[in-house]
């Protein structure tokens, strides 16, 4: 749960970071400047980021031992069906195997209320929490981007196959750095990529 949690995460900020700039495209003749970063990076490196995977964490426990409680009570029932089958009347034993259906329904609503791809509690409260988050990244994309005269960021996180990255235009540390995170006793993801970006300007 927590490696889609983040997978889904990333996603927001998919297409959003990979922007356009200085109000719009450069002109197709013109040399266009293109850097990226790894967004699925910054946001482990963000504190308010593991505050929102925490609360999302104990959610879906709550959410997974309701739905566990429900299929016990599955269990519950068809074991009592089993033992008195023989006891009911027709009627009884439709009864109970119709209790049994509903139950077993039951099971697949909370599911899906919970853990709904698209309408599902846990992605909406994701979407609500990580909105904040999103653009505190996207606004230190920007920033470092118009700094910089890139016409293109794009998100190394994403799906986009990248056969090749050169780190002078991975401007994640700066990213980072932009949000008031220390990396440096990490080392960073690049050690060199703001002096780089700096030399080739």
């Amino acid at each position: 749960m927590r490696a889609r949690a983040m997978r889904r995460a990333v996603g927001f900020l998919l297409g959003a970071v990979a922007l356009v700039l200085a109000g719009g495209a450069a002109p197709a003749a013109a040399q266009q400047e293109i850097a990226y970063v790894d967004s699925e990076y910054i946001l482990k490196q963000m504190p308010e980021y593991a505050t929102v995977q925490q609360r999302l964490d104990r959610l879906t426990k709550q959410w997974e031992q309701e739905i566990s409680a429900q299929k016990a009570r599955v269990d519950t029932l068809q074991e009592e069906f089993r033992a008195r089958e023989l006891l009911y009347t027709d009627e009884e034993r439709k009864q109970q195997r119709q209790k049994i259906e509903q139950a077993r329904q039951k099971v697949q609503q909370l599911r899906q209320r919970y853990f709904g791809p698209e309408q599902g509690q846990l992605y909406q409260r994701q979407k609500k929490l990580m909105r904040p988050i999103q653009e505190r990244v996207l606004a230190a994309v920007e920033t470092i981007a118009e700094g910089e005269d890139y016409d293109y960021v794009v998100d190394k996180s994403g799906p986009a196959l990248f056969m090749y990255t050169n780190e002078e235009y991975n401007l994640t540390d700066d990213v980072l750095e932009e949000l008031g995170i220390d990396v440096e006793g990490e080392g960073g993801q690049t050690a060199s990529s703001s002096s780089s970006a700096g030399e080739r300007r």
